[in-house]
C-alpha cells in the first residue's frame, strides 16, 4: 500500500472511531469535579487544640509565616470549601520568631541557613524581635496551639499569667492569647463552642525529656504549673485523665472532631542526623586508641586492688574498659549511671542509641569528645607505661581523667529510649481508645512519620523525605515539620476526616508549599 492510500485509510479509520464515540450522547465524556462536602461534620466553627505542632512552630521558633502555614490553618482553608468559617490565629508580630518579656528577649530568633567556616549550616538569624509576651491580644482564637505545652498544661490555671513568666510557671505564648490571667487553654477553646475540633497532644509529654538527652527525670505527672519547662515524662495515667476530660467536654454539645496519635519522637532528625558511629579512624589511630584503653584497664585494675577488691573480680571489672577500635567507623563512648558491674559508668554506644542534633560536633571531630582527650601530660604517662615504668597515683589519674565520654544530655541511651517508647505507647493506646469511645476520626501520625523516615511521601514534584534541608519534610530545628511537612500532615487529617464523616474535602498539593523559609 502506497503512502497516499495509507493516509486515506488512517483518516477513514479515525473518522469511524469518532462516529462511534458520538453515538451515545453526541459529546465527549468530561470528568466531573468533585464538590467539597462536609458529610456529617460541621466545619462552621473549627478550633484546634495542641502544642507547637498545632501552632505552626518551625526552625526553632514561632513566626508569622510558620503560623500561616500550620496544619490547622491549611485545614481551615479546605473546610471553607465545605461550609467552614474564618480561622483566627494569635499571630506573632514578625518573622524573626523571638519574643520579649518586659522588653528583654526571652526566646531566640528562628534559624536560617547561613554560610559558615564549616559550610552552609543553620544559624540563628539576627534582628530585634517585636513580639512582647505581656502585650495580650484580643481573642478568641481558633488556633489554640501553644508551643511547649504538655497535656496537663492545657487544663492548668495560671499557665497564661504574665506574673508567672519570671517564675518559670507561665508559657509566654499562651500569655499573649489567654482571655484572663487564670484562664486555661482548654477553657478558652471550649468557650468558643466549636462545631468541629482537632486535638493533637502528647508529643511534648515525652519530647522535652528526649530533647534533654533524658536529664531531669521527674515522672510525678504533677499538675502544678511550676512543672512548665521541666524535662520529665508525664505519667500516662495523668495523660489519660486529661485527655478524657478534654474530649468529654468538647463532645458534650455534639461537636465532632479529629485526634492524632504521636510519632516515636526519637525517629525525628534531631536524633537521626548525627550518627553514633562517626568516630572514624585510620589503622594507626585505631591501634593507638586500643592501646590507650588497654593501659586504662590496667590502671583501673590497680585502683580496684588498692580498694581491696579481690584480684579476680578487679580484673573482670576493669577488663570491660579495654575497648577495641578498628579502622573505619567506630561507636562513641557514652556516660551511663554507675553500677556495681559498671563502676565507672562508661561504655560504648549500642547501635540503637542516639545522639542529639545540638551536640558539639566540633568537639566530636577535634577534641576527643566521645573517646579520649589526649594532652601532652597524658602522652608522657603512656610513654612511661610503654617503657615498663610505674606511674605515680597522680599520673595514673591523668590517664583515667583523659577518657571523655558523651554526656547524658547529648545522648539517649537504651534505658531512656525504653522509657520514652513505653510512655508514648501508653499515650497512643489512650488516644485510640478514646477516639473510639467518642466516635472521632483518628490520624495515625506515628505511621506517617515512619513513612517519611523509611521511604518518603511521593508527591507531584518529588518525594518528601526525612533528612534535614535535602529531605524537605522537616524544618531546620530537626523537630518540627517544614511548611511542606505541615501540608502533608494536613492531608492525613483530611483523609481521616473524609473517611470518618463521609466528607469530600480535597487534599492540598504539596508542591504548593515551600520547604525552607528565607531570612
Amino acid at each position: 500500500m502506497n503512502h497516499k492510500y495509507l493516509l486515506i485509510w488512517l483518516l477513514a479509520l479515525l473518522l469511524g472511531f469518532s462516529a462511534c464515540s458520538g453515538d451515545d450522547d453526541g459529546a465527549a465524556i468530561i470528568e466531573e469535579e468533585v464538590v467539597a462536602s462536609p458529610g456529617s461534620a460541621d466545619f462552621s466553627n473549627y478550633v484546634s487544640i495542641g502544642n507547637s505542632l498545632t501552632a505552626g512552630f518551625a526552625d526553632g521558633a514561632l513566626f508569622v509565616q510558620g503560623q500561616e502555614n500550620s496544619f490547622p490553618k491549611i485545614l481551615s482553608e479546605q473546610f471553607k470549601l465545605a461550609g467552614g468559617g474564618e480561622f483566627t490565629i494569635p499571630l506573632m508580630n514578625d518573622n524573626l520568631g523571638g519574643m520579649l518579656a518586659g522588653g528583654q528577649q526571652i526566646l531566640p530568633n528562628r534559624l536560617a541557613l547561613a554560610q559558615t567556616p564549616n559550610g552552609l549550616l543553620p544559624q540563628v538569624i539576627s534582628g530585634s524581635p517585636t513580639t512582647e509576651a505581656t502585650n495580650v491580644l484580643v481573642g478568641p482564637f481558633n488556633n489554640m496551639g501553644v508551643p511547649g505545652a504538655k497535656s496537663f498544661h492545657i487544663v492548668t490555671p495560671g499557665f497564661g499569667n504574665p506574673a508567672n513568666i519570671s517564675l518559670g510557671r507561665a508559657n509566654p505564648y499562651f500569655v499573649r492569647m489567654a482571655s484572663s490571667p487564670n484562664a486555661t487553654v482548654f477553657a478558652d477553646a471550649l468557650a468558643q463552642n466549636p462545631t468541629f475540633f482537632s486535638l493533637w497532644l502528647g508529643n511534648n509529654d515525652v519530647l522535652s525529656f528526649a530533647l534533654s538527652g533524658g536529664t531531669g527525670v521527674d515522672q510525678t505527672g504533677n499538675l502544678d504549673p511550676a512543672t512548665y519547662g521541666a524535662n520529665d515524662i508525664t505519667d500516662p495515667t495523668v495523660f489519660a485523665s486529661v485527655y478524657n476530660t478534654i474530649l468529654t467536654a468538647l463532645t458534650a454539645s455534639g461537636a465532632k472532631g479529629v485526634v492524632a496519635n504521636i510519632p516515636d519522637v526519637f525517629t525525628i532528625p534531631f536524633f537521626t542526623t548525627v550518627p553514633n558511629n562517626a568516630l572514624v579512624l585510620n589503622a594507626s589511630q585505631a591501634a593507638s586508641l586500643t592501646g590507650f584503653f588497654q593501659a586504662f584497664s590496667g590502671i583501673f585494675t590497680q585502683v580496684l586492688l588498692l580498694q581491696n577488691v579481690p584480684a579476680q573480680q578487679a580484673v573482670a571489672l576493669a577488663s570491660q574498659y579495654a575497648f577495641t577500635f578498628t579502622e573505619g567507623p567506630n561507636r562513641f563512648l557514652i556516660s551511663v549511671p554507675a553500677t556495681q558491674t559498671n563502676p565507672l559508668g562508661l561504655r560504648q554506644m549500642t547501635p540503637e542509641e542516639l545522639l542529639v542534633l545540638t551536640i558539639d560536633q566540633n568537639a566530636l571531630r577535634n577534641q576527643g569528645y566521645g573517646s579520649v582527650a589526649i594532652t601532652p601530660d597524658v602522652l608522657q604517662v603512656l610513654g612511661l607505661l610503654q617503657a615498663g615504668g610505674t606511674p605515680t597515683p597522680q599520673q595514673a589519674q591523668l590517664v583515667l581523667n583523659a577518657v571523655n565520654p558523651i554526656a547524658d544530655k547529648d545522648a539517649l541511651d537504651s534505658d531512656e529510649l525504653a522509657m520514652i517508647s513505653n510512655a508514648a505507647s501508653q499515650y497512643n493506646a489512650t488516644i485510640a481508645a478514646l477516639a473510639q469511645q467518642f466516635d472521632l476520626a483518628l490520624v495515625d501520625a506515628k505511621s506517617l512519620q515512619l513513612q517519611v523516615l523509611n521511604g518518603g511521601i511521593p508527591f507531584e514534584g518529588g518525594i518528601l523525605r526525612q533528612p534535614l534541608v535535602t529531605g524537605g519534610a522537616f524544618s531546620l530545628d530537626g523537630v518540627h515539620p517544614s511548611q511542606r511537612g505541615y501540608a502533608a500532615i494536613a492531608n492525613e487529617f483530611i483523609k481521616a476526616i473524609n473517611a470518618k464523616y463521609g466528607a469530600t474535602l480535597p487534599l492540598v498539593n504539596l508542591i504548593d508549599f515551600n520547604t525552607l523559609f528565607l531570612p
